[in-house]
C-alpha cells in the first residue's frame, strides 16, 4: 500500500502533521467539542457536515460520506497519487524521502506526461542560466533590472531568457533524450515541413508557469522589441490547463492561509511587483478571464479576494466580470482603484509599495460599491429612462445584501444622489427580495432533492436493522480496544452477516496481529477499497460510538448477530427443501415449507 516508501516511513511522516492543520489549507474549521467542523469541499452544502478529528487524525463529511486520514484528504482534494500525498505531508514536516524514490519517483502521470515534466524542469534551469550567465541573456537581464525587478526575485521566480538560435533548445533536449514529437506536443518546440524542429520561445523573456505543486508545467515568453506577438505562451496540454491553475499561487498558498486574503493581478509582471513590494499572498490568471474553476480554488482558500487589475477601461471591465463571478462563487469581494491608465507595477514603481499597500490594496471598495459605481458607465443619467433603469439595476444589487445596515447605507446614497425617499426605495428592495425569496426556496427544494441520496446515506444506520446496527457498533469499538477485538474474533471469528464487515474485521485482525496499537488513520491505509475506508470512518465518527462498552452489551450484540445468522441458514435450508419438494411434485409439501418461510421471515423482520 505504501508504494515504494516503507510502511514505517508512511506512517512516521503521517503522525508527525495535525491533520486539522493540513484540512485549513483548504476548509475553513471551527472548533465543536473535540472535532473541527467546516463546509465539505467534496460537495456542495450550506449546513456545515464535514468533521475533522486531531484525536483520531481523520475526516469525515455526514453529507457525502467521504472520509480518510490526511494522505487521504490530499488525495481526494489534490488528485494526487498515493506517493504525491506522502511527498506533500512529508514536504510540509520536513522529513527526507528513501533515496530510492528520489531518484525515481512514482507520479500517477503517464511516462509521456512526465518526461513533459522532466523536460520543462530542464528548460526552466537552461533559460534561467542563459539569462543571469550567458552574453545572449545579457539584453534581457538588464531590461528585467531596469523594470525594477532584483537579482532575489529574477532567482526566486526563475525568470529566463530563451537563445535566438533556432534550433539550441532542441538540440538541448535531444542530447537529454527527449523525443522531439513529445517536445512539440508539449509546446516547447515547433517543427517545419522538412521535419526539421525549432524552440517556439527563441529570443524571450520567459516566465515559468508553475502548477499548484509547484512544478513548471508551461512557460509564457516576452519578446523583446519589435518581435511579435509580444506575448506567447504554452499551448494547452494534458498538464497545463489554463483555467485551471493560478500563475504564483504555490509561493503565496502559506501567505494566503494567514491572511486570508487573495489579491488578484492580470499579469505576471504585476505579481512579481507586488511580490517585491511585501504583499505575498497575489496570483493572476493565465493571461484568459477568470473561470469558475478558479473562483472556487480562491473561495477554497481564502476568505476575502482583492481585485487588482489595470486602471484602463478595459482592465476595468474585466475586474467587474471576475467580480461578479467571485461574489456569485461566495467569495468576500473587493475591488481596488487605480489610477486611468496605471498598472499595478506602474503603481509600485512610481509610489512605492507602502503606498500601494495602504492606498490601493487596503482602501479598495466592497463589491457592491464598485458595482454600483461600474454599471453609471452603461447609462446617461441626464435622461429619465437611463436614470430610472440605473436606479433599478442598483437596487437589484442592493436587494441581494444580507445586512440590513449596508442596505440602509447605500439606499441613503441612492435616495440623497437623486431626490427619492428612502420608504419607495424601501419598498422596491422588499419586493425584489420577496422574488428573490420565491427562487431561492425553489432552489433550495431543487438542491434538497438532487442532495436527498447524501443526507440518507449519512442516516441511513439508524433504519438498519438490529444485527447490522450490532455489527456497527461492535467493529466501532473493535477499532478503539485490541481486547474487544481478541474477544469478538475468539466467539465469531469472521462470521459478520454483512459481507463489506467480513473484510474489515478480517484486516483489523490482521493489524493487531502484526502488534499495531488502535490507530484508525494508520489502520484504513490497509483497506484499497474506498467505499470500505469511508465505512470506517463514518463508524468511527459516528454520534454514540465514542461511549464505553459493556461485557453484556458485547455479549447482546454477538447474540444478534449469531441470531441473525442462524435464522439466514435456517431460510436457506428451507427453501431448498422447498425445491426438492416442487422437483418431487409435491405441491403439498411445498406450499407447508414456502409458509414456514413466509413466518419465519415475518419474525426476523418483527426482531428486528
Amino acid at each position: 500500500m505504501a508504494g515504494h516508501i516503507p510502511e514505517e516511513k508512511v506512517d512516521e511522516i503521517r503522525k508527525s502533521v495535525d491533520i486539522a492543520d493540513v484540512v485549513a489549507e483548504y476548509v475553513q474549521l471551527k472548533r465543536q467539542g473535540r472535532n473541527y467542523f467546516g463546509l465539505c469541499p467534496f460537495h456542495g452544502e450550506n449546513t456545515p457536515s464535514f468533521s475533522v478529528s486531531s484525536d483520531k487524525q481523520i475526516f469525515h463529511c455526514f453529507g457525502c460520506g467521504k472520509g480518510g486520514n490526511v494522505y487521504t484528504f490530499l488525495m481526494e482534494v489534490e488528485g494526487f497519487s498515493f506517493l504525491q500525498a506522502v511527498s506533500k505531508v512529508a514536504e510540509v514536516t520536513g522529513h527526507s524521502l528513501p533515496e530510492e524514490l528520489s531518484e525515481g519517483p512514482v507520479q500517477q502521470t503517464d511516462p509521456e506526461s512526465q518526461s513533459i515534466l522532466d523536460a520543462h524542469e530542464w528548460m526552466t534551469k537552461l533559460y534561467n542560466h542563459m539569462l543571469r550567465n550567458s552574453k545572449e541573456g545579457k539584453e534581457a537581464l538588464r531590461y528585467l533590472l531596469d523594470r525594477g525587478f532584483t537579482e532575489e526575485t529574477i532567482k526566486k521566480y526563475q525568470l529566463g531568457f530563451s537563445p535566438t538560435s533556432p534550433s539550441f533548445v532542441a538540440t538541448f533536449l535531444e542530447k537529454k533524450g527527449f523525443h522531439p514529437q513529445t517536445m512539440v506536443k508539449a509546446g516547447l518546440l515547433t517543427s517545419s515541413e522538412n521535419g526539421e524542429y525549432f524552440d517556439r520561445f527563441r529570443g524571450r523573456i520567459m516566465f515559468p508557469l508553475r502548477n499548484h505543486l509547484g512544478k513548471t508545467v508551461a512557460f509564457a515568453g516576452r519578446s523583446l522589441g519589435d518581435q511579435e506577438p509580444k506575448y506567447l505562451n504554452s499551448p494547452e496540454t494534458e498538464l497545463f490547463q489554463k483555467g485551471r491553475l493560478l500563475f504564483n499561487f504555490d509561493l503565496a498558498r502559506s501567505s494566503i492561509r494567514k491572511t486570508k486574503t487573495m489579491v488578484l493581478f492580470e499579469g505576471y509582471a504585476d505579481v512579481l511587483a507586488a511580490d517585491q513590494a511585501g504583499i505575498h499572498n497575489g496570483v493572476a490568471t493565465m493571461g484568459t478571464s477568470i473561470s469558475q474553476t478558479q473562483a472556487k480554488l480562491i473561495k477554497r482558500y481564502s476568505d476575502r479576494v482583492v481585485i487588482c487589475y489595470d486602471g484602463d477601461d478595459a482592465g476595468t471591465a474585466a475586474a467587474a466580470k471576475a467580480a461578479q463571478l467571485l461574489k456569485q462563487t461566495g467569495c468576500q469581494t473587493h475591488v481596488a482603484r487605480l489610477p486611468e491608465g496605471m498598472d499595478p507595477d506602474d503603481y509600485i514603481k512610481k509610489f512605492g509599495g507602502d503606498r500601494f499597500e495602504k492606498e490601493v490594496i487596503e482602501a479598495s471598495d466592497p463589491y457592491t460599491s464598485f458595482i454600483i459605481n461600474y454599471l453609471r458607465r452603461n447609462y446617461n443619467l441626464q435622461l429619465e429612462g437611463d436614470r430610472i433603469a440605473y436606479i433599478e439595476k442598483v437596487l437589484q444589487e442592493i436587494a441581494q445584501l444580507e445586512r440590513t445596515i449596508e442596505r440602509e447605507h447605500y439606499l441613503n446614497a441612492l435616495a440623497e444622489e437623486f431626490q427619492m425617499s428612502m420608504e419607495t426605495l424601501k419598498s422596491e428592495v422588499e419586493h425584489l427580495q420577496s422574488k428573490q425569496n420565491v427562487k431561492q426556496a425553489e432552489a433550495s427544494r431543487t438542491k434538497h432533492r438532487q442532495n436527498a441520496p447524501l443526507k440518507r446515506n449519512s442516516t441511513q444506520h439508524k433504519l438498519l436493522p438490529a444485527f447490522h446496527n450490532a455489527e456497527r457498533k461492535l467493529i466501532a469499538n473493535m477499532l478503539k480496544n485490541p481486547v474487544i477485538a481478541d474477544k469478538v474474533q475468539e466467539e465469531l471469528g469472521g462470521a459478520f452477516n454483512i459481507s463489506e464487515h467480513q473484510v474489515i474485521v478480517t484486516h483489523l485482525y490482521a493489524y493487531y496481529e502484526d502488534g499495531h496499537e488502535p490507530n484508525v488513520s494508520q489502520f484504513i491505509e490497509r483497506l484499497e477499497d474506498q467505499s470500505l475506508k469511508n465505512l470506517v470512518i463514518e463508524l468511527t465518527m459516528s454520534s454514540g460510538m465514542d461511549e464505553e462498552i459493556s461485557d453484556q452489551e458485547i455479549s447482546d450484540y454477538l447474540h444478534r448477530i449469531r441470531s441473525e445468522s442462524t435464522d439466514r441458514n435456517d431460510i436457506k435450508s428451507l427453501e431448498a427443501e422447498q425445491k426438492k419438494a416442487e422437483q418431487h411434485n409435491n405441491p403439498i409439501k411445498a406450499a407447508e415449507i414456502a409458509m414456514e418461510i413466509l413466518r419465519r421471515k415475518q419474525e426476523l423482520k418483527n426482531t428486528h
